[in-house]
This record gives C-alpha cells, structure tokens and sequence, in this order.
C-alpha cells in the first residue's frame, strides 16, 4: 500500500510540475487553496498539496487539468516497459489488496495518461523536472513539449547520440502558421531546444555539450557558430542560445524525431523542448516603455537621497555630473535608460542596448560591468526632460542637492573666454604688401622718405639699359677714361652679348 501510495503521490507531482499558471490557480482555486504568487510559490503550493492531501476529489482535479492541458498524447509519457525487458531486481508485484484502491485508481490515471514514444535516449523514466533554466528576455514560453531531462550515454563512447519522437497537437500547430514572420521563413511562435547542465541548485543557463549536432527528421539543423576573437592566444566563444528546429518539423499530427548528438567527457547536461514566442528588440523596447519607465519626481527624490548631507561624513557631496553621451556608441542618448540595482545615475541608450543583446546577449551595464536583466531596467524620466529642453551642444549636465540640474556648457564657454583674455595680442603684418620684407616700392620711395622725414638710400632703376647710361654720359667720359681703359680688363661678355655682373630686373 504504500509503495502504491508512493507512486500516486509520485505521478500527481510530475503532472502538478508541467502545468500552467492558469492550470495551477484552477487547481488551487478548487481546492480553497490561495492562487496567488508567482509561478514557482503555486508549484510548491501544489505540491504541498499532493503530499499532504491525496483525496479523490485533487486526484479528479489533477486529472481533468492534465488531460486539458495534453488533448491528444504528445509522446513524452514513456510505455511501460514489458515483463520480459524489466531487470531482475524488480519482481512482479502481486495485485494490491483492495485497501489501496484509491491509489490504484491514481498509478491507473497516471499510466492512462497521454502515451506514445519513450524519453530522450528511449529510458522509460520520469523527467529530471528538479532542474530549471533561466527566463530568457526575447523568448516567452507557452508550452512545455520536454521538461528537462538529462542526456544519458548509452556505452563508453565519447560521441552519444540520444534520440526522442514528439507529436504536436493541432492547436501547437495552428499557433506556429499564423503566428507573424519576424523575416522571411522564420515565424514568431517556434519550438526551441535547449541544454544546460544538469543542476538543480539554481537557474541554469543555455550551455552546449562539446561536439554537439542536432538532427530533425534525418536533416541537420542549424546550432549557432563561434565568435571569432580579436585577442591573440583567446579560444573562440560560442554563444548558446535556444536552437530553432521549426523549419525542420512536420507541422501536423506526424511524429517528429529529434536526435541529438554530444561529446561524453564527464559532465551531464540535461534537455528540454519548449514551445516558444520569440520578441525581438523592437517589441522588447515597446514593452520598456510602457511598463518601465521612472516618473521625473521619483528620479528628483532619488538624487537629493543621494546627495543629503550626511553629518558622519567628512566628505561633502553637492552635485552630481551626468553625462549625456551614451557610453555604448559615444552618441548623444536618445533613450536613457538604466539599471534598478546599480548606485550609479549615468544612464546608456536602451534601443542600442537591446539590439546589442538581441545579436549578442551579455546583459550587462556598461557603466559598471554589473548585471543587467531586463526585468530591472527603467527609462529615466527626468534625463529624458532633460535631453529635449537642452541644445545639442550640451554635452553634460550636474544634478544639484534640491532635486534640479544645470548645463555644464555655461562653465567650458567661461574657460575659453577667460583663455582668450589672458592671451597677449600681437601686431599682425600683411606679408603680402611690400613693406613687410623691408622694402619699398621704387616709384614711391621718394614720396615715403619725404613724409616720414627719414632720408633713404640711394635708388638705383635698374630697367634703364647701361647702353642708353653710356649715350647720357656722352663722349668725354669716353675720352677721359682712354687711357685707364687700356691699363684695365675689359668686361666678360656672354655667350649672348652681355655683361655677366650685370643683372637686369624687369
């Protein structure tokens, strides 16, 4: 009897664990039970109830919310295996007294229950449900096809392939087609396959066994790449996410079969199927902006906080700096937004954040390298008042102790004003006029010298030829030069008839 027992109480969990929210308020709701919480403090909830109450009446309950939740048998309850293949420690029981025949009609509900292929690796046991995997911001999950279940090696291989066949029912189908097309060939609503490793001790994120392949209906699907690293001696990262084995499903009653290959080298991982809606970051950013977004006066309330004086402190603080220059893009913010648990008040753009984590899911603050789930970011409502009351040029803002701010723009132009002021001024000279070389124009030296009252050189023209010089002097220069002419040398002449002393100027 109370094998029987442990095995009812057995059943009802693992049906208990694959419902809803709806299912386990309905449940509850039944029952007298409170049906509010989160979905996790419901399971617990409905689970305390199984242990302690197992009356007829949750047994019904439990039944009629399970077979509404699986109309037709999507395969993942295992047959029971036949007498001949049941291993020697397990003897064939004898019927039950008729002392147990409540817990006889429960294991006959459970066994009853929506049937048709085995387990991943083709073991009739119950899923590893123990294990949960983390909320992922850009998939919402409507249904569970697989709860987690661990990828057990069948030899001593390295290389072990684990197989599973599902079926999907018509309203998993119907939601598939006429969901939206995020591009062409790729639909909204798909059935993912995720892996992590096999721990039950807190949320588990997407983590790929080595040497991973997935087949669907005898076709490889895609599993994502590496990212190729810039850093030399740095191994390449792969980044593990849900992998979508729609394209390659049957999208009918047919059954499916999925077999997933992984590398054996001493630690376990677990699977699971989930029938998923998939957001991208523009949905991401509507849903910030109608559910997250910090009303200017909290923001104020929060910044005088931060700069109350604090009597203990020897440090007084009476404003703080802001930029308004995303940290991301070193752009001008569009978007300001933030995360609940950081200290700080500088803000980063939330469209480029989100499409960056949408390419390449880090979720972390760029500000501090902290966490930063979705869950917890909020758009600043007093620096998005900010940004449309200042100019462009405006660069930088201070928060002061009552809650207002000011532009920092104001102080830089005083620095520069204050800098041009101590510079000294020197004459500027057009060395483009005649007079910036030293020089004077010949035709307006005379004219300059008589103004200025200073007396000038000599100002020899140059453009007279020395033949028409010989001509003015006329012939008793000749005369008188006859006889020095003859003891002097005579002038070099060039090969083209003039003095080589001689420059002219034109």
């Amino acid at each position: 009897v109370l094998l029987c027992l442990s095995v009812c109480v057995f059943s009802l969990q693992n049906m208990v664990k694959s419902f809803r929210v709806s299912d386990l308020q309905t449940l509850l709701a039944s029952m007298g039970r409170s049906k509010s919480g989160l979905k996790q403090d419901l399971v617990g909830r409905a689970l305390r109830l199984v242990q302690t109450e197992c009356s007829p009446e949750l047994l019904k309950n439990i039944r009629q919310l399970y077979e509404s939740r699986f109309p037709k048998a999507p395969g993942w309850l295992a047959p029971r295996r036949p007498p001949e293949l049941l291993p020697a420690s397990y003897p064939a029981r004898s019927p039950p007294p008729p002392a147990a025949t409540a817990a006889a009609a429960a294991v006959a509900a459970a066994a009853t229950a929506p049937q048709g292929t085995d387990y991943l690796n083709g073991l009739a046991k119950p899923p590893s449900s123990d294990v949960r995997l983390v909320d992922l911001p850009f998939y919402h999950t409507l249904e569970t096809l697989l709860p987690p279940t661990e990828l057990i090696p069948q030899n001593s291989e390295k290389l072990q392939d684990s197989p599973c066949t599902f079926e999907l029912t018509h309203s998993q189908v119907d939601q598939i087609r006429n969901s939206r097309e995020l591009r062409p060939g790729m639909k909204s609503v798909q059935v993912a396959l995720r892996i992590c490793y096999m721990d039950s001790s807190s949320p588990q994120e997407d983590q790929y066994p080595p040497n991973i392949a997935v087949k669907v209906n005898q076709a490889y699907c895609h599993v994502p790449g590496y990212y190729p690293s810039n850093k030399p001696g740095v191994e390449p990262r792969r980044p593990c996410r849900p992998i979508n084995v729609t394209p390659w499903l049957h999208l009918s009653t047919a059954t499916n079969r999925i077999t997933v290959t992984w590398g054996n080298f001493g630690k376990r991982y677990c699977v699971a199927l989930y029938l998923v809606q998939v957001f991208t970051s523009a949905d991401l950013f509507s849903k910030l902006k109608r559910f997250s977004v910090e009303s200017s006066e909290r923001c104020r309330e929060l910044i005088q906080d931060k700069l109350r004086f604090d009597p203990d402190s020897e440090i007084a603080t009476t404003g703080l700096r802001v930029s308004l220059i995303c940290p991301l893009v070193k752009m001008r913010l569009g978007v300001p937004c933030r995360v609940l648990t950081c200290a700080h008040l500088q803000c980063f753009d939330a469209v480029f954040f989100l499409q960056m984590n949408e390419k390449k899911p880090t979720w972390t603050c760029p500000v501090c390298d902290k966490p930063a789930p979705f869950a917890l970011l909020i758009i600043d409502g007093l620096l998005s008042d900010i940004l449309t009351e200042t100019d462009e040029e405006v660069e930088e803002i201070e928060y002061l102790a009552d809650g207002s701010w000011r532009p920092i723009r104001a102080e830089k132009e005083k620095e520069r004003e204050r800098e041009r002021s101590n510079t000294p001024e020197f004459p500027t000279v057009d060395i483009c006029s005649p007079e910036a070389n030293g020089h004077s124009p010949a035709h307006s030296s005379t004219s300059l010298s008589g103004k200025s009252g200073v007396t000038g050189g000599a100002v020899v023209d140059l453009t007279q030829d020395s033949s028409s010089e010989e001509e003015e002097g006329g012939g008793a220069g000749d005369s008188e030069d006859t006889d020095d002419s003859q003891d002097s040398p005579q002038p070099k002449r060039g090969r083209y008839g003039y003095d080589k002393d001689l420059v002219t100027a034109y």
